[in-house]
C-alpha cells in the first residue's frame, strides 16, 4: 500500500514538529513533503496511485510502543491471546509492545520465544517484542541461556512478576544483558516485606480490614538496582514507579550519572489507594496504588523527565477471578486501550507537552530496547494519527481486550488514536475493525 498522509502536524520529538506530509512505500517512510515544497519531486516512478489519509487537526507521530504488557499466551489464554492482545494494541494507538515472560510455559527458552513471534506475525497487527525471563521458570535460582533466547529473537530480560532477590544473580543478569544487548526490566519487590499485603500499607487498608504493602517494599530494592547499576556500569530499567521514595533514588541516580531508566503507568499517575474503596480487585495491581504524595511525586517524575517512559502494565484476567474478593483476586489491570486517552490529560493540564508524551510513549521505550524510531526517510512506517479532540466517558465498547479489569471506566479522557499504522499498513481506523 501506498499512502500519503495529509493535513496533519508531524511530531517527531527532537527532530521536526509542523506541518507536513509523510509518503509511505514498501512499509517504509518515503518521504516528508514539508510546506512549500514542490509535489514533483515526491512520489516520482509512477505504479499503484497513494491512498490520502487526511490527518487534519490530528497529530502524525512516530508509533507508539508499550514497554510493558502481558500477553498471557502460552497458558493463560482465557484471560488474553496474543492476537487478541494485539488487537487491544493497536485499537489504543500502539505499533509496538513488549510482553512479559511469566507465561506458562515461562518464556525462559528459545522455542517459547519462537511461538511468541510466530503467533504474533499470524496476527499480523501490531510487533512484539518478547522479554525473556533472567531466571529459569522465573525461580530467581538460575540464570537462563541468554545468548540463545537473544537468537531466537527475545528484545530484554525480565523476571516481571516476580522480584529477583539474589543479589549475585541480579548483578549477572545486568553484566550479560549489557553484553548481549539485552535491557533488564526490573521487578522491584521486597516479596518479605509484601507477604500477605493486598493493597497500600495505611488507613484505607486498615478499614478495609485487609494486611498492607509499605512503600519500602518497592524503594528498597529499586535503590539495590541502582546500586547494582553503578557497580557494573551496565544499564538497568525500573518497571511500574509507584512511590515518592523511589522517583527520589532514581532522580538522585540519574544526577549523578547512574545508567537508570524508569517507567510508570497510568494508573499511578491518576489514582491512589482511595480507587480501591470504589472498584475493589479491579483497582488491585502490584505495586499497588499509594497515597496522593506518591500519586504527584510520580507526576513530578514525569514532568521533569525522571520517569523516562508511560506504559501500561498491561495485566488481563477473566472476570471470575476479579470476582473472588479483594483478598483473593489476582494483581493487574489492563491499560492498552486506556493509556493514550488517558496520557493525553496530561498535555491537557500542561504537566507534559505533547513531544515529550510522545517522546515517553514512543521514542524512549524504543531507545531503550535498543531499536531506532521516528518519522524518518528509510524507517519503517510506524506511526501513530492522534485525534486529541474528543473529549468523552471511557466505557466498555472501548475494550477490544478479552478481559474488562479496569477501574476506568467511566473516567473522562482527552483524545484517541484516530489511526494506527504499523509496517506501511493502516491496521486500525477509529470506526472500524482493525484488520491484521
Amino acid at each position: 500500500m501506498k499512502i500519503r498522509i495529509v493535513g496533519g502536524t508531524i511530531v517527531d520529538p527532537g527532530r521536526y514538529k509542523g506541518p507536513g506530509e509523510v509518503w509511505i512505500e514498501g512499509g517504509r517512510i518515503a518521504a516528508l513533503r514539508h510546506p512549500g515544497e514542490p509535489e514533483a519531486h515526491f512520489g516520482e516512478g509512477g505504479g499503484e496511485p497513494y491512498r490520502i489519509l487526511d490527518a487534519r487537526q490530528k497529530i502524525v507521530a512516530p508509533g507508539l510502543v508499550d514497554l510493558h504488557v502481558h500477553l498471557r499466551e502460552p497458558g493463560f489464554e482465557h484471560k488474553e491471546t496474543i492476537a487478541s492482545g494485539c488487537l487491544a494494541a493497536v485499537s489504543g494507538g500502539f505499533t509496538a509492545v513488549c510482553c512479559m515472560a511469566n507465561t506458562k510455559p515461562v518464556n525462559d527458552a528459545p522455542e517459547v520465544t519462537r511461538f511468541i513471534l510466530e503467533r504474533a506475525e499470524r496476527a499480523g497487527l501490531a510487533r512484539v517484542y518478547p522479554a525473556a525471563a533472567v531466571t529459569r521458570g522465573l525461580e530467581g535460582r538460575e540464570l537462563c541461556d541468554h545468548a540463545a533466547l537473544k537468537a531466537a529473537g527475545a528484545a530484554a530480560l525480565s523476571d516481571d512478576g516476580r522480584p529477583l532477590v539474589d543479589s549475585r544473580l541480579m548483578r549477572r543478569a545486568l553484566e550479560i544483558g549489557a553484553e548481549w544487548g539485552l535491557p533488564v526490566i526490573a521487578h522491584c519487590e521486597d516479596p518479605y516485606l509484601a507477604a500477605g499485603g493486598v493493597m497500600n500499607e495505611g488507613p484505607t487498608a486498615a478499614a478495609l480490614g485487609v494486611p498492607g504493602i509499605p512503600n519500602a517494599c518497592e524503594s528498597i530494592m529499586v535503590m539495590r538496582e541502582i546500586a547494582l547499576s553503578e557497580l557494573t556500569g551496565a544499564p538497568v530499567h525500573i518497571a511500574h514507579v509507584s512511590t515518592a521514595e523511589s522517583v527520589a533514588a532514581i532522580r538522585a541516580a540519574k544526577a549523578r550519572g547512574v545508567r537508570v531508566t524508569a517507567e510508570t503507568a497510568p494508573h499511578y499517575f491518576l489514582l491512589t489507594e482511595e480507587a480501591v474503596r470504589l472498584h475493589g480487585a479491579n483497582a488491585k495491581m502490584n505495586p499497588p496504588l499509594r497515597r496522593e504524595r506518591d500519586r504527584r511525586a510520580v507526576r513530578e517524575g514525569l514532568a521533569d523527565g525522571t520517569i523516562d517512559v508511560i506504559a501500561t502494565d498491561h495485566a488481563p484476567h477473566a472476570p471470575a477471578e476479579k470476582e473472588a474478593g479483594l483478598a483473593e483476586a489476582p494483581n493487574g489491570v489492563i491499560g492498552l486501550e486506556t493509556a493514550l486517552p488517558l496520557s493525553l490529560g496530561l498535555v491537557a493540564e500542561g504537566l507534559l507537552t505533547i513531544e515529550a508524551l510522545i517522546e515517553k510513549m514512543s521514542i524512549n521505550p524504543l531507545r531503550i530496547l535498543g531499536k531506532g524510531g521516528g518519522i524518518i526517510p528509510g524507517l519503517p512506517a510506524d506511526l501513530t494519527i492522534i485525534d486529541p479532540r474528543p473529549r468523552f466517558a471511557i466505557t466498555a465498547g472501548l475494550i477490544r481486550s478479552k478481559s474488562r479489569n479496569t477501574p476506568f471506566l467511566g473516567m473522562q479522557a482527552w483524545g484517541r488514536a484516530a489511526a494506527t499504522i504499523v509496517a506501511g499498513r493502516i491496521v486500525y481506523e477509529h470506526g472500524e475493525t482493525p484488520r491484521g
